[in-house]
């Protein structure tokens, strides 16, 4: 099933209302935004939520074991349907009304969706006059859809996070590494937001990111974002799913500045590092003392996936003058925990590994880490830390590392 902004909503609440008559009725997708009937408690043995990346309407489903998740690279889930492990009978998804040349545009959510409407035996469409119709790769022949509805639904909008000051700070410093004619990956959220709006003394900024955000609309809007200088795409702003609001999907419809790729070319490593001084940002949920970066889940509570947090941070670090940041508060729970830790959580998963992260960023600093020791990484981590946290942190690393 398409997903994020593209979420088939009516026909997935038709297919729910089916629900008790059906029994053992998959359902894959990554994130998707809108309401998800086919997770009820009411449904188990009808249907069975494969998520590919959790959103929160996903989560209590996933945790109480009436839904799985399947871990796993964003970059590799087309592969999971070209080589048929996991088999699709039927593609849900959600595209413009056919153009003159019978092509419909996948709209806000190219990802996988491009991939499973390929691979499924069955194809089932909403015309949907409110999609959007973006460029790129991402099209659908009519003759390769058999079944349709027209809807007029618009894609779902997701607002970008309200900026404190902790995201300010943090914003101000993971800005200072940008340095002019970078491409650049962000996602969503208070802390990209805070990053955009300290880049308007950068020129000639490019894009090559998985998603795409009303903050990069504005760094376009105000001359900082200009694609002229990158390596690879050249003019264009790569992108494979976008999330924002109508200001963002009035901007795509139809604008050829924006090339709409599968997840398996935007995040190709070896795509990603032609990029020269690719910068990429993404965030985490708590980073160790030795640089173990988790990103997708609370201890053993599985929280949101994998995505494309790895394939852009090693895409970036092999990248000619790139750059790989992890940004993140230094605290959780209004204060109460931080997230720079002495270890993981039992049962959390290790996203980025400590070989692979180079930059972490809270509001209280940056640690550069590639090329230092155990010992020093957990120096320069609890300099960044909360002062609160420090001295636990600091009496850990003397005993273990010797600090």
């Amino acid at each position: 099933m398409q997903a994020a902004a593209a979420t088939p909503t009516p026909l997935l609440e038709a297919l729910a209302k089916r629900g008790p008559e059906l029994t053992d009725v998959k359902i894959v997708h990554m994130h998707a935004e809108g309401p998800h009937p086919h997770c009820a408690p009411e449904m188990q043995g009808h249907f069975l939520h494969r998520a590919l990346f959790i959103g929160p309407n996903a989560r209590q489903a996933i945790n109480e074991g009436r839904a799985e998740f399947i871990p796993v690279f964003l970059s590799d889930i087309p592969q999971l349907f070209y080589k048929n492990i996991l088999p699709l009978d039927v593609a849900i998804i959600n595209v413009s009304p056919p153009d003159e040349h019978g092509c419909c545009s996948l709209g806000t959510s190219v990802d996988c969706a491009l991939a499973g409407a390929r691979c499924a035996k069955t194809v089932i469409a909403q015309l949907n006059k409110s999609m959007p119709r973006t460029l790129g790769d991402s099209f659908v022949r009519v003759d390769k859809i058999d079944y349709a509805v027209e809807v007029d639904q618009p894609p779902y909008e997701h607002a970008d996070g309200e900026i404190g000051d902790v995201e300010r700070r943090i914003g101000e410093f993971v800005a200072d590494l940008i340095p002019d004619e970078a491409t650049l990956q962000m996602g969503i959220g208070a802390i990209p937001s805070a990053v955009g709006q300290h880049l308007d003394n950068k020129h000639d900024l490019g894009i090559h990111t998985e998603m795409f955000t009303d903050v990069l609309v504005d760094l376009v809007e105000r001359g900082v974002v200009t694609s002229r200088k990158k390596t690879v795409n050249n003019g264009k702003i790569v992108a494979c799913f976008m999330m924002g609001t109508k200001r963002l999907y009035r901007f795509v419809d139809n604008n050829p500045l924006v090339d709409m790729r599968q997840v398996d070319y935007t995040n190709d490593t070896s795509i990603i590092r032609r990029q020269r001084r690719m910068t990429a940002v993404n965030s985490a949920i708590e980073v160790d003392l030795t640089g173990q970066v988790c990103a997708d889940s609370i201890g053993h509570k599985m929280y949101s996936g994998v995505g494309g947090q790895m394939d852009f941070m090693r895409g970036a670090a092999l990248a000619e003058d790139g750059h790989a940041i992890i940004g993140l508060p230094s605290t959780a729970a209004g204060g109460k925990v931080s997230r720079i830790t002495v270890a993981l959580k039992e049962g959390a998963g290790v996203t980025t590994t400590r070989s692979h992260v180079r930059t972490v960023v809270t509001e209280f600093g940056v640690a550069e880490l590639f090329g230092q020791s155990v010992r020093e990484r957990a120096k320069r981590l609890i300099a960044i830390a909360h002062p609160d946290f420090r001295d636990e942190l600091t009496a850990y690393a003397r005993k273990a590392y010797g600090l």
